[in-house]
Formats: structure tokens, C-alpha cells, sequence
């Protein structure tokens, strides 16, 4: 199965809001970017990607979180994080039962971190003897 099937499965068998919830997410992010990649880490997370992870997506028992890897460094003027602002890197977004993202403000965040990831400087690669 491929991570885009196992993401679809996982919304498919959430099957209260959640599942919805994390659907509309989805759709958002992949929307910021014909490049972003879905992936599946973490021991079953789904995650999207564009040169460097952007964001972990998880539905939790009152909650669908979404954590982006470098949040700390991204700006947010629609304020959608509302997690994680301890930390010196990752920040989250909880979506709780009844609320909502805009989708346009969502767009925005996902591609200042795809533009955060590509002005990384890549690492040189050492062959392999």
C-alpha cells in the first residue's frame, strides 16, 4: 500500500469528525504545492513533505493535531498555531471537535515552510566506496 492509500484508509476508518476534519487538512496542504509528498512515518503518522518533512498529521481521541517540524521558524499571521510554543522548533495546530482552519491561511503556512525547506542549505553527499 502506498502512503497516499494508507492516509486515505486512515481517514476512511475514522469515521467521525475527525476523519473529516483531517481530510479537509489534507486537502489543504496538498494544495500549496504540486511538489509536497505524502508519506508514512512515525510508527503510522501520515506526513507531508517538500525538500524536508513540513508537517505531521494525527487524529487523537478529542482532537486532530498537526504538527509542523519547523513551526517556530515559520510566520503565522492568521495565528493558526495554538500548540507547542515551548519548544525551540515544532509547532502544532489542535483542531478540536466543531472548530474549522482556513484553508487559505493553512495554504500560506504550508508554503512558508516548503519555502523555509528549500532555503536550507542541502548537505553534500559523500559517496558511498
Amino acid at each position: 500500500m502506498t502512503p497516499s492509500e494508507r492516509i486515505d484508509q486512515l481517514i476512511a476508518e475514522t469515521t467521525d469528525w475527525r476523519g473529516a476534519t483531517l481530510a479537509h487538512l489534507r486537502q489543504a496542504m496538498l494544495a500549496a504545492d504540486p511538489g509536497i509528498v505524502e508519506d508514512w512515518k512515525y510508527m503510522g503518522s501520515p506526513v507531508w513533505s517538500r525538500d524536508g518533512a513540513i508537517a505531521v498529521g494525527n487524529p487523537h481521541k478529542d482532537k486532530v493535531k498537526l504538527t509542523f517540524s519547523h513551526g517556530a521558524s515559520l510566520p503565522d499571521p492568521d495565528k493558526l498555531f495554538n500548540n507547542g510554543f515551548g519548544g525551540k522548533v515544532w509547532r502544532a495546530i489542535d483542531v478540536f471537535e466543531g472548530e474549522t482552519i482556513d484553508p487559505r491561511a493553512l495554504t500560506d503556512l504550508v508554503r512558508a515552510a516548503v519555502a523555509f525547506n528549500q532555503s536550507k542549505p542541502k548537505k553534500a553527499k559523500t559517496p558511498k566506496a
